[in-house]
């Protein structure tokens, strides 16, 4: 079994790394190919400059993210077949020989360290390097640094304690530490979208309460006439940053907030804001935040099940490079390579995504002008230099929202009715 596992893996990671530099090459390609034309649907308002801008960016990204795909898989393999993390386990068994729940928590961390050491490199030159060169990027290397380290500090302020009471429910609750794990799991996501609104987000942006009256009140009319009901209206310095722009709701229950950034303010009239926010109502209304937390306790529910048969299997640690089972070594070890296994379900994901996004948009038409959401997206569309032409099938794995040019096309028939 152990064997079978390993080539399992093995082959599905290199059939999944083959995918996927195979379908960036495609939108690559497909991206160039259609780069010195502007879809007729965007001739009027996008020009050729802004459409070939968008199209290089969207390529040096996606080239980036090839580099990266190799990278990441290379790494997957050392740390797993390649006997990494059974050597980071060896060095911490050494260190803290009779503490299992601190050494299993060191040898996650150190782990996912390792992980986050590896994508830096990446995460700087795309922030330093191409968000530079197109304009987008407003970070100093100073914010940037900072940023990090603040990351990582409310990411052990608030992991390490879940990840210790997974580890003590793995060793001392039964055979059904998983089912308890997993309430745990959902307390701990629904207690952070309560919070991350008012104690989290403002550890990194500052929000100010939208000063435009007029505006104000005219989003407030807006609210008020789809039922929703807000903790209040913000601005965000998105501009401290990065230039792009974009509106979003966060929190959950009597914290929602509705956040705009600053550059969007900058770039819509009111007549757009209203579309934008109205297209945002869309997801309130339709349920979409719930019916995504519903989803996401589903999968974590049968993921945690499965990893509580793993964990009892020992061909599961061995064929995975793992010489001593172990509860923490299970947890990781499920972490790293769950992701290798449902690589190809990403399509039915992001497919559902963006028939959230649809009827996000049919709800704005409804509720809004939509002519004036075609008029935000296509401004919000150039200026974050998102391409116009993406590859259809790239598109279908990775885009959480539809292409442009169907998106467009659909809110344009709606303005006909």
């Amino acid at each position: 079994m152990a064997t079978n596992l390993t080539l399992l893996f093995i082959s599905l990671l290199a059939i999944t790394t083959i995918i996927r530099i195979w379908l960036g090459r495609r939108h690559v390609l497909h991206i160039q190919q259609h780069r010195n034309r502007v879809p007729d649907a965007f001739s009027a308002s996008i020009s050729l400059g802004a459409h070939q801008k968008a199209a290089d960016y969207s390529s040096t990204k996606t080239r980036l993210v090839l580099l990266e795909t190799v990278v990441q898989a290379a790494l997957l393999l050392l740390l797993t077949v390649g006997g990494g993390l059974q050597l980071i386990d060896e060095v911490w068994r050494n260190i803290l020989p009779n503490h299992d729940i601190i050494r299993g928590s060191a040898v996650i961390v150190s782990a996912l360290l390792v992980s986050s050491l590896v994508d830096l490199p990446f995460d700087y030159y795309r922030t330093f390097v191409i968000d530079q060169h197109f304009g987008f990027n407003k970070m100093t290397r100073a914010m940037y640094f900072t940023d990090m380290i603040k990351h990582a500090l409310v990411g052990l302020l608030l992991g390490a304690p879940l990840l210790f009471a997974a580890l003590w429910l793995m060793q001392g609750a039964g055979d059904y530490w998983w089912l308890y794990l997993w309430v745990v799991w959902s307390l701990f996501n629904l207690l952070m979208l309560a919070i991350y609104p008012t104690f989290i987000a403002p550890m990194f942006n500052k929000f100010s309460p939208l000063g435009d009256e007029p505006l104000k009140r005219r989003i407030e009319t807006l609210l008020t006439k789809c039922g929703f009901k807000s903790q209040g209206l913000f601005v965000m310095d998105g501009s401290t940053r990065s230039s792009h722009g974009n509106a979003y709701f966060t929190g959950f229950g009597a914290s929602k907030r509705v956040v705009f950034f600053d550059t969007l303010l900058e770039r819509l009239n009111g007549d757009e804001i209203e579309a934008v926010l109205a297209h945002e109502l869309g997801h309130f209304k339709h349920k979409h935040v719930v019916k995504r937390i519903a989803l996401m306790f589903l999968v974590s529910f049968i993921g945690l099940a499965l990893l509580g048969w793993l964990a009892q299997q020992e061909w599961f640690y061995a064929g995975l490079g793992v010489q001593q089972p172990s509860d923490y070594m299970a947890l990781i070890l499920f972490l790293l390579v769950s992701p290798v296994f449902l690589f190809l379900l990403r399509p039915l994901l992001a497919g559902y995504s963006r028939k959230n996004e649809f009827e996000a948009d049919a709800y704005a038409a409804q509720n809004s002008d939509a002519r004036y959401l075609v008029e935000a997206l296509v401004k919000l569309y150039r200026d974050n230099a998102s391409t116009l032409t993406p590859d259809p099938l790239h598109s279908a794995f990775y885009d959480s929202h539809p292409p442009a040019s169907i998106r467009i096309t659909r809110l344009m028939s709606a303005t006909a009715h």
